[in-house]
């Protein structure tokens, strides 16, 4: 091996205090207590605190941190911390350096200043942080973080954390259950994975910090399309340019010594468009390193020269951005429940999990749609980038005729697996998997897992997670009460896939979901269209929602209120900035910028007209013409705007003024960025205010 390989596998983990740092700096007995908490969910032991707090600030000085910090995930979808010194002062006037386990369990925050929903008045300000021993501590600039959960003083939940890991419980416990039933007596635990492609754009800096519109809210708000785009097709997989490279090797690197498995990155579709992939976790440290990948992408950009666009459609008439979340089953972190093996006709256990999440999907859809939902990726979903508002699942053939084989006691007649042969001799004949892929489903089975499309770049992963895990636990518990009544298990097993497949196949789709007709198809099947974010937020009060959640403790009728309130609230708030935010480009930049290029052409009009030669002026003045009538309508389009904004209702009032940003607000700046990317085209390049989409695109060179 050589001596950069060495260096890659000293630097993995280093900075984590991971399972090879807990065995070096705990005692031998605190350390197996700690491991079977982590590895079997079992209830901490209070006495261990002081113990582990000890070890991990030895650890974490040793790695030359000063700080800790309880770092959580509240609900505006990003991370919070608040950084405390190990310093204590003595009496000699010294200091020491101390951490104990009170301070690594439990921390306090101001639980007001975060979204509640109206869980937690403005007075009512203290929060509680608890250490999740789940998910592996790190240092990072000089600070060691504590992964943490989140909640209010009287007990309501205020992160995405908590939830996620109350349904990661209630989904092994149904999981079991059934196990049990189908004759598995070793199974101690099924652990929900979770993997999460990120994709992102980078742009230069420079022509970043010359966009209002991108530097308030992360996407353009104008932007006439730029003569090239993506219509080429060589940007997907294409060569990538060298710093682009040098930033990539970079965020591998500061994410290896953090733990984070980056394993895959590539140029995606649209161009300076690029996605990083990491090796399956358990949903819970999957969901917090996505988090410290979306901070790695912005800070490394950053000493780049570089910013990193995480919005799902930052501009328009290219591809926006998304994060594939990868969902799986594992059994005592061995084997995958949805490995579906070499002959699936015959894998009883496969086809029972299968059919649950089918069931799961088709019945609650309404909840995961809901949990991709946002302002961002309203602009995003059903293009030809994105999987459509409709939730549809795909198997692929061979999974669907061998179900429906099963309800119709009939016959498959496709072959399993094979190989595909190349045809040239020098290349072996390659292992075909029994399934194709298909990227325009929303929610696709990709051989031992559900790769749920629709989340959007930008988002945590948590709360989709959340919600698969607690929809799956409940058939699960439906299939277990089923099993347990019968006198023949494998009986009912068949029966119960047979029945599902009968009552809960239309959420089945394998083809095209980009086209019209499964659109008109699916609204014969009478699968809920939820087009906007707005709409779709009815789903977190909707009573059968409420009702699974609150049978598995994941999150109470209250909690899913706030919620509800919490989507509006920040609907309309997004909406608003990007509004006053286009009607300061608007009055600011465009129409100077376009009032000056008037007198431009006007000035150059008059002094062909001043010569006294009889030159043909008619461009000229159909110029001017055109450019006047759209700076009437422009500024026409700006006046609408404003008095529509004012004219919102009040910000109590959640759903109605999101609804009214939502239909009214948006359609007007629609109608001022037409005009606006129109008038872009008749300007003058030496006029035109700021970065256009050409430069913005394709600004970055090797």
């Amino acid at each position: 091996m050589n001596d950069k390989a060495e260096a890659i596998i000293d630097l993995y983990a280093s900075k984590a205090f991971n399972d090879a740092a807990m065995r070096k700096y705990l005692p031998g007995d605190t350390y197996k207590q700690l491991k079977k908490t982590i590895d079997l969910g079992r209830p901490l032991d209070a006495s261990l605190a002081d113990i582990v707090a000890n070890g991990m600030k030895r650890w974490a000085l040793d790695m030359g941190a000063t700080h800790y910090t309880h770092w959580f995930q509240p609900m505006n979808g990003y991370t919070a911390e608040k950084h405390d010194s190990f310093i204590n002062p003595v009496s000699d006037g010294g200091i020491i350096m101390t951490f104990s386990g009170k301070e690594l369990v439990r921390g306090e925050s101001d639980a007001s200043s975060f979204p509640s929903g109206g869980l937690r008045a403005t007075f009512e300000a203290r929060g509680y942080t608890a250490w999740d021993c789940t998910s592996p501590a790190f240092v990072k600039d000089s600070t060691l973080y504590i992964p943490t959960c989140f909640c209010s003083f009287t007990g309501e939940v205020l992160d995405k954390k908590t939830p996620l890991l109350r349904s990661m419980e209630a989904l092994s416990e149904q999981s079991i259950r059934v196990l049990r039933l189908m004759g598995d007596s070793e199974a101690r635990r099924v652990v929900a994975m979770a993997g999460a492609e990120q994709e992102y754009f980078l742009i230069d800096r420079e022509l970043f910090n010359r966009r209002r519109d991108l530097v308030l809210c992360g996407r353009t708000l104008f932007g006439a399309k730029p003569s090239k785009g993506q219509e080429m097709e060589d940007h997907y997989y294409g060569n990538i340019k060298e710093n682009v490279m040098d930033f990539m090797r970079e965020v591998d690197h500061e994410l290896w010594a953090l733990g984070v498995p980056a394993k895959t990155e590539h140029n995606e579709v649209a161009p300076s468009q690029h996605e990083l992939a990491p090796v399956y976790s358990t949903v819970n440290i999957a969901c917090d390193q996505n988090q410290l990948v979306m901070e790695t992408l912005k800070k490394v950009a950053q000493r780049k020269g570089l910013v990193c666009l995480l919005h799902e459609k930052p501009f328009a008439g290219v591809n926006g951005s998304g994060k594939h979340n990868n969902w799986s089953l594992d059994v005592d972190g061995k084997k995958s429940l949805l490995n579906q093996g070499k002959t699936p006709a015959d894998n009883a256990q496969f086809l029972l999990f299968l059919s649950a999440v089918i069931w799961a999907v088709d019945e609650y859809a309404d909840l995961l749609r809901v949990t991709i939902s946002g302002p961002g990726n309203d602009h995003r979903l059903g293009g030809n980038e994105a999987p459509p508002a409709i939730v549809s699942i795909f198997l692929g053939d061979l999974l669907t005729d061998i179900l429906t084989e099963i309800e119709t006691d009939g016959k498959s007649n496709l072959r399993q697996g094979g190989n595909i042969e190349i045809g040239v001799t020098t290349i072996p004949n390659l292992p075909k998997d029994i399934s194709d892929r298909n990227r325009t489903s929303p929610f696709a089975f990709t051989g031992n897992k559900f790769e749920f499309r629709m989340l959007g770049a930008s988002m945590s992963i948590a709360d989709c997670n959340t919600a698969i895990n607690v929809i799956v636990a409940e058939i699960l518990s439906r299939m277990a009460e089923r099993m347990e009544k019968a006198e023949d298990v494998n009986a009912e097993v068949q029966s119960i896939i047979r029945d599902v497949m009968r009552e809960h196949k239309r959420i089945i789709f394998n083809g095209n979901n980009y086209s019209a007709e499964w659109r008109e198809e699916a609204a014969r099947r009478g699968l809920p269209c939820i087009e906007s974010s707005v709409e779709a937020a009815a789903a977190l009060i909707a009573p059968k929602n409420v009702e699974v959640f609150e049978k598995f403790g994941v999150l109470s009728k209250k909690e899913l209120e706030a919620r509800y309130e919490i989507r509006h609230e920040g609907y309309s708030k997004a909406i608003h900035i990007e509004a006053m935010a286009m009607l300061e480009m608007a009055r600011r930049e465009i129409l100077p910028a376009i009032v000056k290029y008037i007198g431009f052409v006007a000035g150059s009009l008059n002094g062909v007209r001043e010569t006294g030669l009889t030159v043909d002026v008619s461009a000229q003045s159909s110029l001017l013409k055109d450019l006047s009538a759209g700076a009437g309508q422009f500024k026409a389009a700006v006046s609408k705007l404003e008095k529509t904004v004012e004219k919102a209702p009040a910000a109590e009032e959640a759903a109605e003024r999101a609804f009214y940003y939502h239909d009214k607000v948006v359609p007007a700046m629609e109608s001022l960025r037409e005009i606006g990317d129109r008038l872009e085209r008749m300007t003058g390049e030496d006029f035109w205010p700021m970065p256009t989409y050409a430069e913005l695109l394709f600004g970055i060179r090797s």
